[in-house]
């Protein structure tokens, strides 16, 4: 059946009917996750976000509608390990202005990015292109929506191919996860108290890490976890997006009057 929030699967005949409010861009990578998850792992979760939510959020408004997922990001610091696949800040950031720019010839000016991958950037582009476009663009980094319920849910800290990306793997392609071949995780710290405090901010080489390019230990993921986690997540982006689409652009967007 086709969906008709689904720019791959729509058509004309669908599109010319349809009145769109909110577009939805998920933004992914291709890049090494441990030594047991797909390459495409930012890229596979992010599209099923966006398609879980997407789906909720026409099927309340008939106003969302989802692109295509740009599936390479910036991955310059796991150039260490073989097929991280980089593209410069600046070549995805002309990417999204680009397609911003169709989106607004289209008079769609609620657009919402959907990142998938923690080495994208997008807040000083936002705050261009709100000047220069006049839209109104909104970055949903999705891993982190349920952050307050993180500890409810996992037992480990996740920062990269850990219980919480392998728990999601796990419910969304388990055949494409191979637990045994997993490494623990176990990264270095920083010899500096600053950058392992967090109030100095550098951007790491994950070559120097570790030797399976991880952070975060696997071991206690399972499927159900991920699929709780997603629930949560797209739970509330959910309702984001129906918000979004049902609230007017007048003169005060997006703050109360």
């Amino acid at each position: 059946m086709i969906q008709d929030w689904e720019l791959m699967q729509t058509n004309l005949s669908r599109m010319e009917k349809a009145r769109i409010e909110v577009a939805v861009l998920p933004i992914g990578a291709i890049e090494p996750h441990n030594r047991h998850l797909p390459y495409g792992q930012d890229m596979l979760h992010t599209t099923e976000v966006g398609r879980r939510c997407v789906e909720k959020a026409w099927q309340a408004t008939k106003k969302v509608i989802l692109l295509p997922t740009l599936p390479y990001g910036v991955d310059c610091n796991l150039m260490d390990f073989p097929f991280a696949m980089h593209i410069r800040q600046s070549t995805l950031d002309a990417l999204v202005t680009d397609l911003v720019r169709t989106l607004k010839h289209y008079d769609i000016r609620k657009i919402v990015l959907l990142n998938g991958h923690g080495g994208n950037e997008f807040k000083a582009l936002i705050r261009q292109l709100q000047c220069d476009e006049k839209v109104h663009l909104f970055l949903i980094n999705w891993w982190q929506v349920g952050k307050d319920q993180y500890n409810e849910i996992f037992e480990l800290p996740d920062d990269h191919a850990g219980e919480l990306e392998t728990s999601v793997a796990l419910h969304l392609y388990p055949q494409w996860v191979e637990a045994e071949k997993a490494g623990n995780g176990k990264s270095k710290a920083y010899r500096f108290e600053a950058l392992n405090n967090g109030w100095v901010q550098t951007s790491r080489n994950f070559g120097k890490i570790n030797d399976h390019c991880a952070v975060g230990n696997p071991a206690n993921a399972t499927a159900e976890k991920g699929e709780k986690y997603l629930n949560l997540v797209c739970d509330g982006i959910s309702r984001f997006l129906i918000e979004l689409a049902e609230s007017p652009l007048d003169d005060a967007f997006p703050f109360r009057r």
